[in-house]
């Protein structure tokens, strides 16, 4: 087989220094905390967002009163490296339970996005009924029924007991369990090799990278493929999406720095997407770097030297994101304040995570926000972690008719004002905070 060529990064080459990592432990060396890829020291905040609650632990109403675990919450960039990062201060088995509350199937926008990737990928790598598409953190099952349905045998590994049984419940096979390398060699060994392995917005959840991106290596058949979509640092930074961040992901990835993590662990990138879901994300392909057959595309580099004209590649360019997102806290506050000043009533739709770090660094509970609905029933019922703002049904948002409406999953604001654009009919107004207080 021919080698694969690999165009030149735009980041510097990094050396590792030797250490000893345990999963879900953050890295420590004689009280510094150390970047979970190459060990350097970190020693540069890209934001603090205060202490705050793991964000999609939903309470019970009888839980109101108890006490709620707070946390410490923010970014950090490696100078040597430039990965942004977040230390873990909770194991991910107690993050990801089996009451993990988030199911894709939920957002349609999603699971059409699902479905249009099953299709392209099935033409694109030429898969059928002797291929096998084993996704990593296959949730609920909402991407490989659509493989399934041309009868393409698959296979999910999710450690997420609610989601899993889900996906069982449609017919999809899944390995309970979190994935690393450990997991794939004994996937192996059972007999499954992947010709396509997709991982969807999860290489930010995993508290040991290295070990996550090894596994794809292990899995994968000699000429197979993986794909990672993940939410673009470039437009986290550029477009103030600071309410991505939070507990539960790790990482805030750029094709520069994911890049490297997938070299260091055997793999290359030889395409590259951008999307639009998620504020702006990326869709990376990769291939095994000793037998890959996929020539190297010019996307890869278009994107590298985008993330560098952008100063990702500067560790100057990380320094002003803190001012920024303090300024942008200033004008939804005020916005807030003015409205109920008027005697506005405030609700809300959705319960996501982002939501809810957004909501905790702003201070805003029920004094401001009556309550927000959910169309997932999984969440119906609820209280937001830290703020103690009732989730209920969208009935509820049509028997209240307030003034405004807050679009907290902003990324999916198309779909939720098309589901409830009833509250048009009482001259209610959609509103989204983020990137900035937008009045619709």
């Amino acid at each position: 087989m021919s080698a694969v060529v690999v165009p030149e990064s735009s980041f510097p080459a990094i050396a590792v220094a030797p250490t000893t990592e345990v999963v879900g432990v953050p890295l420590q060396a004689a009280g510094r905390r150390l970047c979970k890829f190459c060990h350097s020291t970190l020693s540069h905040t890209l934001v603090d967002l205060g202490m705050q609650p793991l964000s999609n632990a939903l309470r019970r109403p009888e839980q109101a009163d108890a006490m709620e675990p707070f946390y410490p919450l923010r970014a950090l960039v490696c100078e040597k490296c430039l990965l942004v990062q977040a230390p873990d201060f909770e194991a991910a088995e107690n993050i990801f339970s089996a009451e993990y509350p988030y199911f894709s199937s939920v957002t349609e926008s999603w699971v059409e996005h699902a479905r249009r990737f099953a299709d392209a990928s099935t033409a694109r790598f030429g898969l059928g009924a002797d291929s096998l598409v084993v996704e990593i953190a296959s949730n609920d099952g909402y991407l490989l029924k659509w493989y399934k349905a041309k009868g393409i045998p698959v296979l999910g590994v999710e450690p997420t007991a609610g989601t899993a049984a889900a996906a069982e419940a449609i017919g999809i096979p899944v390995e309970r369990r979190f994935f690393g390398r450990e997991t794939a060699i004994a996937l192996r060994e059972c007999g499954f090799m992947a010709d396509l392995m997709p991982a969807n917005n999860v290489v930010a959840h995993v508290p040991d990278i290295v070990d996550f991106v090894s596994g794809f290596r292990e899995l994968l058949k000699p000429g197979g493929v993986a794909s990672f979509e993940f939410h673009h640092l470039l437009n986290l930074i550029g477009q103030n999406q600071f309410d991505t961040i939070y507990h539960e992901h790790y990482y805030y990835h750029s094709l520069g720095t994911f890049r490297r993590i997938l070299e260091r662990c055997g793999l290359v990138v030889f395409d590259v997407e951008e999307l639009p879901t998620h504020g702006g994300s990326l869709r990376v392909y990769a291939q095994r770097a000793d037998t890959g057959l996929q020539p190297i595309t010019a996307a890869v580099q278009r994107v590298l030297d985008a993330e560098r004209a952008a100063g990702l590649d500067r560790i100057e360019t990380y320094a002003e994101f803190g001012e920024r997102v303090a300024a942008c806290k200033r004008r939804i506050l005020a916005f807030l304040c003015r409205a109920k000043d008027e005697g506005r009533r405030i609700c809300a739709i959705g319960a996501p995570a982002k939501g809810n770090t957004l909501l905790n660094y702003l201070g805003v509970g029920t004094d401001f926000i009556e309550f927000t609905i959910e169309h997932n029933p999984h969440k119906q019922g609820m209280l937001l972690p830290g703020t103690g703002i009732p989730v209920r049904s969208p009935a509820d948002l049509v028997a209240a008719r307030p003034d405004y409406v807050i679009v907290l999953p902003w990324n999916w604001v198309d779909e939720a004002m098309a589901r409830m654009s009833v509250v048009r009919e009482w001259g209610g107004r959609f509103v989204t905070l983020i990137p900035d207080v937008v009045v619709r």
